[in-house]
């Protein structure tokens, strides 16, 4: 069995998508309609930069999304390779999952691009810059980051954003809790503790702002069941009822990415194929939480002739 997944935040990077918005018509389809949609030149932005531009968390979001779903619809329409017949589930990381359900067919281009600027700019305005902050904690499973969480908190929101893989586990909160737990990590048995460069503390609390404001916007949204399940960051199982769909993109904006449980759920469900799209991020996540797993990564035209001729 075989999953296509999706990157999140983190993935961007000035380029992205131009080799192959060169090399295909139906790529450059893609990139006008998100440009459309957002009445801006994100294309521009995503090929040419300036790199603090496109850091933006309103602007990383969509073009992320716009990138993958790019890399699918060459993949789709000249490798004539349709998702419906090749995954048996599909899922992405944070914003991801946007991207996962757009894949799937449950909301169409121009809708998630809108829904991932608006969310970026809510998460953005949720929280003042310099009041929240996030760390990634090397070498640290749930159990030992959840406990350096807890004794940094001090009375601020201090908690586990992302459960990435067994020795990767990202925590988000109040920018003082999150200094305390830098400092405290390693008694408490983490290798290592980095603070992210990101300008807002997602996953956590103190975005409720944030998921208010989704839940107005997705409140609007037509949504299809997927063609395939989507395995849900907030509850690491699969959904295809639309209406739960919605409120789980609710409960996302503040909920912990159970990436970790995703994979391996996916892989004790009999997927042991997972197809990154628009990314070098989650495979090496897959392979330290499911290491019997293969994985592929699909960015340029030669990668996606190759997965071709492997389907």
């Amino acid at each position: 069995m075989r999953a296509f997944i999706f990157p999140g935040q983190g993935s961007q990077s000035v380029g992205m998508g131009k080799a192959l918005a060169d090399a295909s018509a139906i790529a450059r389809e893609v990139f006008q309609e998100v440009d459309h949609a957002l009445g801006q030149n994100l294309f521009k932005l995503m090929t040419e930069g300036p790199e603090d531009q496109l850091l933006l968390t309103e602007n990383a979001q969509p073009a992320i999304m716009a990138h993958a779903v790019a890399v699918l619809r060459v993949l789709e329409r000249e490798g004539g390779v349709r998702l419906a017949d090749k995954a048996d589930y599909v899922a992405g990381h944070s914003l991801g999952e946007y991207t996962a359900l757009c894949a799937a067919g449950a909301i169409d281009l121009s809708t998630t691009a809108k829904l991932l600027k608006l969310r970026g700019q809510a998460m953005q305005a949720a929280v003042p810059v310099g009041v929240g902050a996030m760390a990634a904690l090397l070498g640290a499973d749930l159990v030992k980051a959840q406990a350096i969480a807890d004794a940094a908190a001090e009375g601020e929101v201090c908690t586990v954003a992302n459960d990435n893989d067994p020795s990767q586990v990202v925590i988000s909160g109040a920018k003082g809790a999150i200094d305390r737990a830098v400092a405290i990590a390693k008694e408490h048995g983490a290798k290592r503790a980095v603070l992210l460069p990101v300008s807002a503390p997602f996953h956590c609390p103190l975005m409720q702002p944030a998921a208010d404001a989704m839940e107005k916007a997705l409140a609007d949204v037509a949504i299809q069941a997927p063609l395939v399940p989507v395995y849900a960051n907030v509850t690491a199982a699969p959904v295809s009822d639309p209406d739960t769909i919605r409120t789980l993109l609710v409960e996302q904006v503040t909920g912990m990415v159970r990436w970790r449980e995703s994979v391996v759920a996916m892989f004790d469900a009999g997927v042991t194929d997972y197809v990154e799209l628009g990314g070098k991020v989650l495979g090496a996540m897959v392979k330290r939480s499911a290491p019997d797993a293969t994985t592929t990564s699909v960015l340029t035209m030669d990668d996606i002739e190759a997965l071709v001729k492997a389907l």
